[in-house]
């Protein structure tokens, strides 16, 4: 391999190549850019450049030549050394080709130009990509018309579809009504069917009974429905409802938990009462003294 061999590889992984004694080939790195004119793209790459003030050998290019001919550093020095000697010399009467990094020639003042090679990319994380042609980009102009001026005196400002919507809404509720009405019907005539055939079973049965036992008076009392709770809580998780039941009955509250509501949240009271004015008694006092956040659910 040439010595410009060993500087194409080394930029690819470097920022810097220092040739000792000659100069030192220097990247920067720049974005993607597009040409307004031809419509090319073309990717992030290293932009080289040439300082002919960097000669002092920081070691870079000797070592790594050194490892890849397997000889020592010194001797990889002298290599470097008679490359430059070379060019030098060839620079007098032509330009020089650097690998694919770019071209090398003399000015009217004997000063070293380098011209980099346009077409190289040393930019590893570009790899693979190239300039890339797009046809112009037509844009189309067209008249924009006014929106219509809506007037104030109309009666009624709601669109159709809403209105639709909710004279569905009310037909669909009176459907419900009504056919839950005649579920109940339904079943309340079952009941009553199911409760006529036991009595004549009973009428029509004998019993004869030597011992009969003592009667036994029950007093039961049918405990009311509470259907007025004071929600301490909604919670996503089951865990945290039932962290959320324990704390209140641990304040002394007759918390449950009455299910979830129709956002799929799990729903925690404090208590329930089965009147709506010992509830709101209940929640103003809640309220006041535990958690502002106390709501009242009718269920």
């Amino acid at each position: 391999m040439t010595l410009a061999n060993y500087i194409n590889d080394l930029l690819y992984r470097y920022d810097c190549v220092i040739v000792p004694n000659f100069g030192g080939f220097v990247t920067n790195k720049i974005g993607a850019k597009v040409n307004n004119f031809t419509h090319t793209f073309y990717p992030p790459k290293k932009q080289i450049t040439f300082n002919a003030y960097l000669k002092h050998n920081d070691g870079l290019l000797a070592n790594y030549i050194a490892s890849n001919k397997n000889i020592s550093f010194e001797e990889a020095t002298n290599f470097i050394a008679e490359e430059v000697a070379t060019w030098t010399k060839e620079l007098e009467t032509k330009s020089i080709e650097v690998d694919s990094v770019g071209s090398l020639s003399l000015n009217e003042e004997q000063q070293i130009v380098f011209e980099p090679n346009a077409s190289s990319n040393f930019l590893a994380e570009s790899y693979g990509l190239t300039e890339v042609e797009s046809p112009a980009v037509k844009r189309f102009k067209g008249e924009v018309k006014p929106l219509p001026i809506v007037s104030e005196e109309k009666e009624s400002t709601i669109p159709v579809f809403f209105k639709r919507a909710a004279v569905a809404a009310v037909l669909v509720g009176v459907a419900y009504v009504g056919w839950n009405g005649f579920q109940n019907q339904q079943q309340k005539e079952l009941l009553a069917n199911q409760e006529e055939a036991v009595q004549k079973k009973i009428q029509s049965a004998t019993f004869v009974i030597d011992n009969p036992l003592p009667t036994i008076n029950l007093n039961v009392t049918k405990e009311a429905v509470k259907n007025f709770h004071i929600i301490a809580g909604a919670f996503q998780e089951v865990e945290n409802a039932e962290k959320k039941l324990a704390e209140l009955q641990e304040q002394g509250y007759d918390a449950k938990i009455i299910g979830k509501n129709n956002f799929g949240l799990t729903q925690v009271s404090f208590t329930s009462f089965s009147t709506k004015e010992e509830a709101r008694k209940e929640l103003e006092q809640i309220q006041q003294t535990v958690s502002e956040d106390a709501w009242l659910l009718v269920k």
